[in-house]
């Protein structure tokens, strides 16, 4: 098994127990504030066109717009980081970091869309995907890039010269010379 960019140690280990503990922690509040039954008198028809609550959101003024829209982005935000944090991988393709952070945001954020459709005074809705994976994505961004560029200066600070791609190849499998290969 070989582990890409694992920053190696007692320090890479507490990085990844914190982040998947961090992790582990948002993800039920999460399941808490999204799955938990409201007792409404009135539940809205579920949204399925793409950006229709965005605009309405928009239609209601500044403080209400931007209250609305913050709590779709904050929600999952906090993933951006974690997921990343919990997998433990120094070097890797920021693209390719982006885009599997995103995947998995937009994985979750469906699955507690469709988690609340069995809860009541919860209603589905296209938009909250969206700003919840756009909040990912931007966390991320923000976040990512310069703490990874951070822990690779001080790797390398404490005396290492090179980051360690992947683990040295271990030779070749060994084999049993009486046992031939199956018809």
């Amino acid at each position: 098994m070989q582990r890409h960019g694992f920053l190696g140690g007692s320090a890479a280990l507490r990085i990844r127990v914190t982040g998947g503990v961090l992790l582990v922690a948002h993800l039920a509040f999460v399941a808490w504030y999204a799955l938990r039954p409201l007792d409404v008198p009135w539940v809205l028809p579920p949204n399925l066109e793409p950006l229709a609550g965005i605009r309405a959101d928009l239609t209601l003024g500044g403080v209400q717009a931007v209250r609305s829209l913050a709590g779709g982005l904050a929600l999952l935000a906090p993933l951006g980081v974690l997921l990343p944090m919990a997998g433990g991988r120094l070097t890797v393709s920021p693209l390719a970091s982006v885009l599997r952070t995103t995947a998995a945001a937009a994985l979750l954020s469906v699955g507690i869309e469709l988690l609340q459709t069995g809860v009541p005074g919860q209603v589905v809705d296209i938009d909250s995907v969206l700003l919840n994976t756009v909040g990912v994505a931007l966390a991320h961004l923000v976040v990512v890039p310069a703490g990874r560029a951070r822990l690779r200066r001080r790797y390398r600070r404490d005396g290492r010269e090179d980051v360690p791609q992947e683990e040295p190849a271990q030779g070749r499998t060994p084999t049993i010379p009486r046992v031939g290969i199956a018809p």
